[in-house]
C-alpha cells in the first residue's frame, strides 16, 4: 500500500543508484569495444585480403582452367584426375614425406637433448641466442649460406674428403645426397625454437617429482623415460603438428639452396610443384587442384596425430 508524504503527494520514483554507474560502465564498453575494432581491424583485413581471399580463389580455381588471360573454363575434376596422373607430383608427394619423416623425428630428437643440456646451465642466454639466430634469419639468407658449404670445394664436402680419405662429395649436383642436404639445413635451422619450447617445457617440470624420483631410486636415463618426457609429451606434440606442417610447406630452402627441383627432380617439393604449374607455366588450375591435394595431404596427417596422441600423450591432471 502507497504512503503519502507530508504535502499529500505521492513520492516520486528516484533512480535506481546503480542506474548511473550502469550507464558509464555501458559507455566504457562501448568505447573499449570501438578501440577493439581499431586494433584487429588491420589484422581481419589483411586475413582476409592475403588468407581468405587466395583459399577461396585457389579452390574455385582447382575445378576450372585458366592462365592468368584468357576467360575460366569449367572442367570439374579434370585437373585432380591430371595431377593424381601425373608421376612429377608422386614424385613431388614422396620427396615432401621424406623430409617430413628425416627431419621431424630428428630435429626434435635433437632439440629434446640439447635443452636438457641447456637446462643444467646457470648461464644460458648466449647459447639460446645462438641457438635462436637462424629462426628469425632470412631463410634465403641461410640457404645461400648453406650452398657455399656444400659446394664440392665447400667446407663440409672438404672436411669429409680429409676425414674419410674420399672424394669430395658435390651434394646439391647429386641426386642422391640433394634431397639429404635440405633434411639438414632444415633440422639446422628450426631447431633453435624447438629448443626454446622444450626448455620452457623442462623448466615447468615441478622438482618436487624430480626429487622424489631420485629418492625412490630412479638414475638420469629413468628420469627422462619415466617422467621428463612423459611430462614433455604435450609439447612434443605439439611441436610434430607445427613440424610436419612446416616440412610439407617446404619451398624456399629448396628453390634457393638447389636451385628450383634440383637435379633429376630430386628435391622436388609439393609447394615448388605448385609453384611450377601456377608461375612458371601459368597452369593455375592445376596448380590450385595440387595445392587442395596438399591440403588433403595435411589434413590427414594431422587427424593422424590426433588419433596418436590419445596413447603417448600425458597430461599432469589425467585421472591415472
Amino acid at each position: 500500500m502507497s504512503t503519502l508524504t507530508d504535502n499529500g503527494r505521492m513520492p516520486q520514483a528516484t533512480p535506481a543508484a546503480s542506474a548511473l554507474p550502469l550507464r558509464k560502465e555501458a559507455a566504457w564498453r562501448r568505447r573499449d569495444r570501438r578501440w577493439g575494432y581499431v586494433f584487429v581491424g588491420p589484422q581481419l583485413i589483411g586475413m582476409g585480403l592475403f588468407v581468405v581471399l587466395p583459399f577461396l580463389a585457389s579452390m574455385v580455381l582447382a575445378f576450372a582452367t585458366w592462365d592468368g588471360l584468357s576467360d575460366l573454363e569449367w572442367v570439374g575434376f579434370d585437373n585432380f584426375a591430371e595431377q593424381l596422373a601425373d608421376p612429377l607430383l608422386g614424385r613431388a608427394i614422396l620427396n615432401t614425406l621424406l623430409i617430413a619423416i628425416i627431419t621431424v623425428p630428428i630435429g626434435l630428437g635433437l632439440a629434446v637433448i640439447v635443452a636438457i643440456a641447456l637446462e643444467k646451465l646457470k648461464t644460458r642466454t648466449l647459447y639460446l641466442v645462438l641457438f635462436f639466430a637462424p629462426v628469425v634469419t632470412s631463410t634465403v639468407a641461410v640457404a645461400m649460406i648453406w650452398q657455399q658449404m656444400f659446394r664440392a670445394d665447400g667446407v663440409l664436402s672438404t672436411a669429409i674428403s680429409k676425414i674419410f680419405g674420399i672424394a669430395p662429395p658435390d651434394w646439391l649436383q647429386d641426386p642422391k645426397l640433394a634431397l639429404l642436404a635440405v633434411c639438414i639445413v632444415t633440422i639446422w635451422s628450426s631447431m633453435g625454437l624447438n629448443v626454446v619450447i622444450f626448455l620452457a617445457g623442462l623448466q615447468n617440470i615441478s622438482p618436487s617429482v624430480i626429487e622424489a624420483a631420485r629418492i625412490d631410486g630412479a638414475g638420469p636415463v629413468r628420469l627422462f623415460t619415466s617422467i621428463r618426457l612423459p611430462l614433455l609429451s604435450p609439447i612434443v606434440f605439439f611441436s610434430s603438428i607445427v613440424a610436419f606442417i612446416s616440412s610439407l610447406q617446404t619451398f624456399d630452402t629448396v628453390y634457393v639452396l638447389v636451385q628450383n627441383a634440383g637435379p633429376d627432380n630430386a628435391t622436388r617439393t609439393i609447394v615448388f610443384h605448385i609453384f611450377d604449374l601456377g608461375f612458371t607455366k601459368f597452369e593455375f588450375g592445376l596448380s590450385s587442384a595440387a595445392s587442395v591435394i596438399l591440403l588433403v595431404i595435411t589434413l590427414i596427417i594431422t587427424g593422424i596425430q590426433f588419433a596418436a596422441q590419445k596413447k603417448f600423450v600425458h597430461y599432469e591432471d589425467d585421472p591415472a
